[in-house]
Order: C-alpha cells, then sequence, then structure tokens
C-alpha cells in the first residue's frame, strides 16, 4: 500500500544524498542537479557552512514560536533590507505561497484603510504562478489551476494578457498588481523592462501597490538579490521562499510600509530559529560569492552552454529565454519535451519543465565549472539520442 496521497507523478529513483551539484541515488547512480530542487538549493548539497549552522542552532534551540523575540529573525530581516538598499518591515512563513498569502492580505487591508470606498482587487499576468492555497491559485493567470472541483473560488484577483492590458484596466477596485518579474512556470519568461517601469510609475501615481513575486526568480537567482533591481524598480511588497534558506523551508514578504499591526496575522513556525539561522548563513554566502565575481561568472558560463545547444540543435530548440541562472531552452515540438526529460534522467542529469515547451534550469548558483561541463556533457548525449 502506498500511503502518500497521489499529487505527484514522481519519478521513480530516490535520492539520498548530494555533494556540491551532485547527488545519488539509492542504488549509488549519481546524478549533476539543473534543477536545484526546483530553485532550492542554492548553495547546493551539504554546504560546510550550511550543515554546520544548522548543527549549532539545533544543538541550541530549533523553535520557540514569535510569542517571543527570535534573534536570527531579526537579523535576517536587518540583512534582506540591507541588500535591497532600502528599508523594509519583514514577516517570515514557510513557504512561497504563504509570502503570497501575506502580500494580499497587507494590499486588502491597505485598500481597506487608505481609500474613502475600499478597493480590493488584485491584477495580475496571464501565465503567471503565485501558488496553490485558494486565494494565490485565483491570484494564478492560468486557467488549468482553476477546475472546477475546487470552485468557488475568492473573489477579488484578475489576470490580463500583458502588462498594457493591466494598465488599460486599473480601475477604482484595484488596489495592487502582483508580477513575477521572470515567469517560472509560465515558460521562464522575464518581462519587458521598459513596461515594467511604466507600470511602476503609474501604480506609484495611483497610490496602487506593486507586488513583485520573487519566490523564484530572488535571491541572486537572476544575478542579483532582487530582480527588481535589475528592472530598476523599488517594489511596494516583495515576495520570498525557494532558495532564501539553502533548501530549509522559508518564506519571506517585504513591505515598505508598516501595514499590518498585532493581531493582523501570524504564523507557528515562520521564521523559527532554525530556518532563520540558515538563511542568514546562506545570504552571506550568496553574498560573499557575489561580490568575488563567481556568480556572474557562473551565468556566463552556463549561459554560453545553453547557447551552443541551440546553435547545436536547431532541429530541437527555437531560443534560450531567462535571465541569471533561471533560465530555459524553447523546444520546438513540444512532443520532445517529456522524451528530454526521461532521457537526461537516465544520463544522470536532473533538468526540469515549464509550460508544454520550455526545458527549464535552475541550477545550484554555487555550481562549479568542472559540474557544468559535466551536466552538458550528459546534456548533448540526451540531445543525440532523440
Amino acid at each position: 500500500m502506498n500511503f502518500l496521497m497521489d499529487t505527484y507523478a514522481r519519478v521513480d529513483i530516490a535520492l539520498v544524498k548530494g555533494e556540491g551539484a551532485k547527488v545519488f541515488d539509492s542504488s549509488g547512480k549519481n546524478y549533476i542537479d539543473f534543477g536545484g530542487g526546483i530553485g532550492v538549493s542554492s548553495l547546493g548539497y551539504a554546504n560546510k557552512k550550511l550543515v554546520k549552522t544548522i548543527e549549532k542552532q539545533a544543538k541550541s534551540i530549533i523553535h520557540s514560536s514569535n510569542l517571543y523575540r527570535i534573534l536570527p529573525q531579526e537579523e535576517l530581516a536587518k540583512k534582506m533590507s540591507e541588500l535591497l538598499g532600502y528599508g523594509v518591515y519583514a514577516f517570515f512563513c514557510n513557504s512561497g505561497a504563504e509570502a503570497n498569502e501575506c502580500a494580499i492580505k497587507l494590499a486588502r487591508k491597505y485598500g481597506a484603510v487608505n481609500f474613502d470606498t475600499k478597493k480590493y482587487e488584485i491584477l495580475t499576468l496571464k501565465n503567471s504562478f503565485h501558488g496553490r492555497t485558494m486565494a494565490t491559485l485565483k491570484a494564478t493567470g492560468q486557467d488549468k489551476f482553476h477546475p472546477e472541483m475546487f470552485a468557488p473560488y475568492i473573489d477579488g484577483f484578475k489576470f490580463y494578457d500583458g502588462i498594457d492590458e493591466i494598465i488599460e484596466n486599473l480601475d477604482e477596485k484595484t488596489v495592487a498588481v502582483m508580477i513575477e518579474l521572470v515567469q517560472g512556470e509560465g515558460g521562464v519568461k522575464p518581462l519587458d523592462v521598459q513596461k515594467v517601469q511604466k507600470l511602476s510609475q503609474i501604480l506609484e501615481e495611483k497610490k496602487i501597490l506593486l507586488i513583485t513575486d520573487e519566490v523564484q526568480c530572488g535571491v541572486f537567482r537572476t544575478g542579483e538579490f532582487v530582480t527588481s533591481k535589475l528592472y530598476g524598480i523599488k517594489p511596494d511588497i516583495i515576495t520570498f521562499a525557494k532558495g532564501l534558506a539553502g533548501g530549509v523551508p522559508i518564506g519571506a514578504c517585504l513591505s515598505k510600509e508598516q501595514i499590518f499591526s498585532y493581531g493582523d496575522h501570524g504564523s507557528t513556525f515562520g521564521g523559527n530559529f532554525l530556518s532563520t539561522a540558515a538563511a542568514n548563513t546562506t545570504l552571506y554566502e550568496l553574498s560573499k560569492f557575489k561580490a568575488s565575481g563567481k556568480l556572474d561568472k557562473n551565468i556566463k558560463r552556463f549561459t554560453k552552454y545553453l547557447d551552443k545547444m541551440v546553435e547545436n540543435h536547431p532541429n530541437i530548440f527555437v531560443s534560450r529565454t531567462g535571465l541569471g541562472l533561471m533560465q530555459g531552452l524553447v523546444v520546438k515540438d513540444s512532443l520532445n519535451l517529456d522524451q528530454i526529460y526521461k532521457k537526461a534522467l537516465e544520463n544522470g542529469l536532473l533538468v526540469l519543465k515549464s509550460g508544454s515547451n520550455i526545458v527549464r534550469f535552475l541550477p545550484p548558483l554555487t555550481i562549479s565549472k568542472d559540474e557544468i561541463k559535466e551536466g552538458f556533457k550528459r546534456f548533448k548525449e540526451t540531445l543525440n539520442e532523440i
């Protein structure tokens, strides 16, 4: 009997350990991980500094609840504000969906207390993905995530084809716009920089909040701590998760304004000693990696290999898409996507899928030169077999 709910179409391998960007299954076979636990394992596997931090914290105190001060949490909030370069207030939780739920509640309260007539509608983009809770499902701009069996859904969300259409549909009910600057599940698509800057300016003039969902594209994934820095904007609210604690579950919602009051929101586990200690070490190590120039070199190296794949396999790929180490290859024939995924696995390479025609890559940010080389060697073997 299988005692797990049927929520995942799992591949029949059991990973048991890892080192760097390499993981091993229960039979001893090794894989180069170009998926990074879906963008979570930002420092790779068994990172010595992170392991030491977790071990040290576990020996003292793992959890106490938010009824009391948590010093690593306070340190993390300060560190994230410093990395942003401007003051923000932080709420910590356990996942990206929870971080986006927090952002939604912040927007709802903002719309209730700052206007004569309550504003509550949040506009999002088609092909977006914001989570699997009832509110974040509705915020997700893909009809396939809104099956009738889960209806009725929460009111107050509308999604549109692009930034221009969002701007055209701003009205007296609109309280916020929530966007992924690089759409992850929607095809690893970066939004147009000038259009995002125009949107940001218009929203500021209208006192409508801009929320950037950086759950996947944040924490140096696209080369900077936040992708919004690459876009030259300062969102009102930013959400994080995935790579923030190197594999320990955590989510974060940062707001420029102190909108919540006591009792408006909360979390039993959110921001506990273990997760925030791990996040502090992760951010310290990634900041150092970025400052050394090694992250930029990794991005350049990885991108060069991807471009070669497009150039050498025009029968399979149309183009490369994405930013930093959040990239994808657009497949000509969507039927090839499953083949690539399965064949890569057979050849000891873990990759991801996005949409119906994108091979997605989210490797550990600290992946070594040799691991990149070996991974693309295995990827080339995969393509030659198709």
